[in-house]
């Protein structure tokens, strides 16, 4: 059986390097520029670099999620920094490197083992980092909020 879906994106050219991202199937539009750090780039605008970006970290959290929720994990927060490396590349601009930095926290010490399974876990099955040629580094962190004591 395959399974397809289809992600329909616009973009309108505003003026200068900006323009708005929008699509039929979302409420909110987004201003996205060339970033600041090329000519004309608008600082403090979404570039297509931080959506990239965003796109492997937000789908990191996402099946983070749905993988925790059919394991059964209890955790008490997740949160996740990405930090995406434009480089110059045989002649030209990639995003060669996505380092990818959650922090879940759990109640309980026992549950550091299967929290650690389950974030390696979503990290391999990312749909996004499986679908670039960019390099993924993963370094997860497991913060305990309260120490289990033995009886």
């Amino acid at each position: 059986m395959s399974v397809e879906h289809l992600y329909e994106i616009d973009v309108n050219w505003k003026s200068g390097k900006l323009g708005l991202l929008q699509s039929t199937e979302l409420t909110d539009e987004i201003e996205v520029a060339t970033p600041p750090q090329f000519p004309g780039g608008i600082e403090k605008i979404w570039s297509p670099e931080h959506l990239f970006t965003a796109a492997v970290n937000s789908c990191l959290m996402t099946t983070f999620l749905a993988i925790a929720e059919y394991s059964k994990l209890e955790f008490e927060s997740f949160k996740s920094k990405a930090l995406g490396k434009l480089e110059m590349v045989d002649g030209k601009y990639i995003m060669s490197e996505i380092t990818l930095i959650p922090v879940l926290t759990i109640a309980k010490e026992d549950l550091r083992e299967k929290a650690l399974r389950v974030l390696q876990k979503a990290e391999a099955a990312c749909l996004i980092s499986n679908s670039i040629k960019s390099a993924i580094i993963f370094k997860p962190e497991i913060i305990v909020i309260a120490v289990s004591t033995a009886a």
